[in-house]
């Protein structure tokens, strides 16, 4: 009922034009798989000939390791007091971000890449834990350290930021042949180069590498059911009134396939503070515009989503579809459930 379309080709293409422009890129596949599924980006990183995969948490690890051959580094920091003890298993690579961690750790030959506390302020240790880990982090199967940093600059810029922590390590006598990064741009990475030739920068990319190109997939709702109706006919579990004469359309796609969900935006700007003040007092109305498209627009919702489908309200004087139809969908990829994805 709710799926998504891959124009195989083209979607590669990108995929494949931004592993070429930037050396060392680590794929990242997690969560949701970006829309697409773990196991089916597992593969598409094992197409493209990558030595390492990056996932979100080590429960999601075993989703990927049968489509993927090399190298799994899990992204979410390990802690003994919150993690089972990992299976072993030479391919995976754990990432520790806290000196207990990297004591837990230590001695055991695990492979692990220690992260560095930057801006973002999330996980990481900072220079003074680092001080104090120095002992246990030379007995580590060390694979090297990672700096997640923000979108956004801060007080520092990225390249500097990442050039300070570079500094930090060598004073305390640790490696820097390789550093993880994540939001680099190529032209800070070009810069980095030029700094620190003697590192390898390792950038962990997802959503260019999966959802650069827009146009090369697509989410489509399957009409279930058109139903013809009048001003002030009920409908729906609230037994609300039709606004006017025109049809309600049963469509795929509802709240467990990630219809309607959204996050919190950042917003800038008097005008988009407008309109985000607009939603909301349309919202409260009851008024909620769909992410299905019929006759070229986005229709309004007719009541909230359901689980699996979602009620939609199309005007009179639009040609409703049959049902079979199949109309577009915008959704979010990051937060999308689908019943089918087809290659073609």
């Amino acid at each position: 009922m709710f799926a998504l379309y891959i124009e195989s080709e083209r979607w590669r293409a990108n995929a494949a034009a931004l592993m070429a422009q930037i050396p060392s890129i680590v794929p990242v596949a997690k969560g949701n798989g970006y829309g697409f599924g773990l196991a089916m980006l597992g593969a598409e990183a094992e197409r493209l000939g990558c030595d390492t995969l990056a996932v979100g948490i080590l429960d999601e690890a075993p989703m990927v390791h049968d489509a993927f051959r090399g190298d799994v580094l899990v992204l979410t920091p390990w802690h003994p007091a919150i993690d089972p003890e990992p299976a072993d298993d030479d391919r995976l690579v754990l990432t520790a971000s806290s000196l207990e961690a990297v004591r837990a750790l230590s001695g055991h030959g695990r492979r692990v890449v220690v992260e560095l506390l930057t801006s973002m302020q999330r996980f990481g240790l900072d220079e003074d834990a680092i001080a104090l880990a120095v002992p246990d982090i030379t007995t580590l199967t060390l694979e090297g350290f990672a700096l997640h940093l923000p979108i956004d600059d801060g007080e520092l810029s990225r390249v500097e930021e990442i050039s300070n922590w570079v500094s930090t390590l060598r004073r305390h006598q640790l490696p820097t042949d390789t550093l993880w990064v994540s939001h680099v741009s190529e032209a800070e990475l070009a810069t980095l180069h030029l700094r620190h030739p003697e590192t390898r920068f390792r950038p962990r990319i997802g959503t260019a590498l999966w959802l650069g190109d827009r146009d090369s997939y697509r989410a489509k709702g399957t009409v279930l059911a058109v139903h013809p109706t009048r001003r002030g006919v009920r409908f729906g579990y609230r037994q609300r009134k039709a606004p006017g004469h025109g049809h309600l359309l049963i469509v795929g796609g509802g709240t467990s396939h990630g219809v309607a969900l959204s996050a919190p935006r950042s917003v800038s700007g008097v005008t988009s503070r407008i309109k985000l003040a607009a939603e909301g007092a349309l919202e409260a109305g009851g008024r909620a515009l769909s992410p299905f498209y019929v006759g070229g627009r986005r229709r309004w919702f007719a009541e909230p989503p359901h689980m699996q489908v979602s009620m939609v309200w199309l005007p009179s004087g639009v040609t409703p579809p049959v049902v079979g139809d199949e109309v577009d969908v915008d959704i979010r990829m990051t937060t999308a459930t689908f019943d089918r994805v087809i290659l073609h």
